[in-house]
C-alpha cells in the first residue's frame, strides 16, 4: 500500500544529515506531504553567549500542540526568563520540529524546547545539551499511547492488528518520540510496518501535533494515532479530547520527557541562570503549555540514552 507520507522509510533521506518533520496546522489539517531533511551545521556564526552579556537569548520552541495553544505560555514564560536571567529573551513556536533542530544547530537560536528524539539528533548533530525537562505528576517521565475512537471494536493492539487492513493510522509529526519514533518501533517489531511503502494499513498520515491526532482520532477521522501521555492527559483536564469518546490500547516503556536544550558552548554560568529560573516556575499557564507540567527539574544528556538506543536501532543516529 502506497501512502505519501512516510515514518521508518524517511531513514534514507536521514543518513548524514536530520529527518524532516510532518508539518503541525493550526486549522488542524494532517499533513501529506514528506518534509525536506536538514542538512549538517555550518560554523558558528555568533559567539559563545555568557552571564554577564546583554544579547538577547532566542528561544525555539516545537509545536506539540497547535501553535495557539501554546502562546499564552510562551509568552508569560518569555517573561520570566527575561526576569529570572537579567537579559532579553524571545521564544518563537516553529510551525515544524525540524525548523528548531535545524535553528540550534546552526546557531540561529541559543535554546530549544526538543521532543527527546530531536534532542538526541541536536545533541549528536553540533553539541547541544539538555538542561532542563519537565515534570508531570512531580515525574520526569511520560509514555507513548495508541488511541482508537471508543465506539471501535479494539480493546488491544492486538486486536487492531488482527483488522490491520481496515485501520487507518496516523502518527504525529515524524520527529515526534511518542507520535511516531516509539510507537513504530513497536509496529515494526510486531511486522506490520516497515517503511511508507510496505506496511499493512488501510492508509498512514501524519497530523503533526498531537492535538491534531487525538481529535482525528476522537472525531472518527482516523482508526488509530500515536500520542504523548502526558499531553492527552491534559487534554482531557482541559475538555479539548473528551476521555469517553477514545480508548487507549497500548502504552509504551517509559520515557524521558522533553528537554529544554541549549547551544553547546553556552556559558556555565548562563545555563546555572537558567535552571534556576525554570525551577521557581509554577505559573499555570506556562506549565498546561508544556505537556500539563507539575514543575521543572534539571535533566542531562545520560536521561536519553534509552532514546539513543531506539533511534540507533531503527538507523536515525549514527
Amino acid at each position: 500500500m502506497r501512502v505519501f507520507n512516510l515514518c521508518f522509510g524517511f531513514v534514507i533521506l536521514f543518513v548524514g544529515m536530520c529527518v524532516g518533520c510532518g508539518r503541525s496546522t493550526p486549522s488542524g489539517t494532517a499533513s501529506t506531504t514528506a518534509q525536506e531533511s536538514i542538512p549538517a551545521p555550518t560554523s558558528a556564526n555568533s559567539a559563545p553567549l555568557t552571564a554577564s552579556g546583554q544579547t538577547k537569548l532566542r528561544v525555539g520552541v516545537i509545536p506539540a500542540q497547535t501553535e495557539g495553544e501554546m502562546a499564552a505560555g510562551t509568552k508569560q514564560l518569555q517573561e520570566l526568563l527575561t526576569k529570572g536571567i537579567g537579559r532579553p529573551v524571545e521564544i518563537e513556536v516553529y510551525p515544524e520540529y525540524n525548523g528548531v533542530v535545524e535553528a540550534i544547530n546552526y546557531r540561529k537560536i541559543d535554546m530549544a524546547f526538543l521532543g527527546p528524539f530531536t534532542y538526541v539528533v541536536a545533541n549528536q548533530r553540533s553539541g547541544a545539551k539538555a538542561i532542563v525537562t519537565q515534570l508531570v505528576d512531580g515525574q520526569p517521565f511520560y509514555y507513548s499511547k495508541i488511541i482508537v475512537p471508543a465506539d471501535k471494536p479494539y480493546k488491544s493492539l492486538d486486536d487492531l492488528l488482527l483488522d490491520k487492513a481496515n485501520v487507518r493510522f496516523m502518527f504525529g509529526s515524524i520527529n515526534s518520540t511518542s507520535g511516531c519514533l516509539v510507537p513504530s518501533a513497536e509496529l515494526l517489531s510486531r511486522g506490520v510496518y516497515r517503511n511508507e511503502n510496505e506496511h499493512s494499513f488501510k492508509s498512514l498520515q501524519f497530523g503533526g501535533s498531537h492535538d491534531v491526532v487525538g481529535l482525528s482520532v476522537q472525531n472518527g477521522t482516523v482508526d488509530a494515532g500515536a500520542i504523548d501521555s502526558a499531553l492527552l492527559e491534559s487534554f482531557k483536564k482541559s475538555g479539548k479530547i473528551d476521555g469517553n469518546r477514545i480508548r487507549e490500547i497500548w502504552t509504551s516503556e517509559k520515557l524521558f520527557q522533553y528537554p529544554w536544550t541549549v547551544r553547546g558552548d553556552m556559558d556555565d554560568a548562563l545555563i546555572k541562570k537558567i535552571q534556576e529560573t525554570f525551577l521557581s516556575i509554577d505559573e499555570p499557564l506556562v506549565l498546561k503549555a508544556f505537556g500539563g507540567a507539575s514543575g521543572f527539574a534539571t535533566c542531562s544528556d545520560k536521561d536519553y540514552e534509552r532514546i539513543k538506543e531506539i533511534a540507533r536501532k531503527l538507523g536515525k543516529l549514527d
